[in-house]
């Protein structure tokens, strides 16, 4: 998988999928209208900062709540590339490889700023703090796991085992 390099936001704990996106966008499953409202709720401004590649890094259970697809869809398509936290919901996490969403647990998340730039190497279980230069380990991505976020999830990964 590529390294991922990118601007932090932070949020904290138990972040839900209705803060993620709320349940009255749920009368749509197109990503571009989900985009427009993504952490809205948790942040009004966040959209209309968020830059394409940006990274959250949040602290415990994050994605808790209702198990809405939606909510990987919309961080995906606002351009999220990852989500770092300290734990996700269960289900959150299942959804979000199934979506394509890269998203990785590390205890320390709390030790990352918001603005702060962080290199992701999924490949070696390794986040690198530009800032500030300290390195985190954590438990490397499954190889199965790491193959559906390159197929860009679970629907494209089917397709090319179909093919194959």
């Amino acid at each position: 998988m590529e390294t991922i390099t990118a601007k932090v936001w932070n949020f904290g704990d138990n972040i839900d999928t209705d803060l993620i996106i709320a349940a009255r966008y749920l009368n749509t499953s197109d990503p571009e209208q989900l985009a427009k409202h993504v952490m809205e709720d948790a942040d009004p401004a966040f959209v209309s900062k968020v830059q394409k590649g940006d990274i959250i890094v949040a602290g415990e259970n994050f994605g808790c709540g209702s198990s809405r697809e939606h909510a990987p869809i919309a961080l995906k398509a606002a351009g999220v590339s990852a989500v770092v936290a300290k734990s996700f919901a269960r289900i959150f996490y299942r959804n979000a490889f199934n979506m394509g969403l890269p998203i990785f647990e590390l205890p320390q998340s709390d030790e990352i700023r918001e603005g702060q730039t962080i290199q992701i190497d999924p490949d070696h279980g390794k986040i690198e703090n530009k800032d500030t230069q300290k390195t985190y380990k954590f438990t490397p991505i499954p190889a199965f796991m790491q193959e559906l976020l390159e197929c860009g999830g679970l629907i494209n990964y089917a397709k090319k085992e179909i093919k194959a």
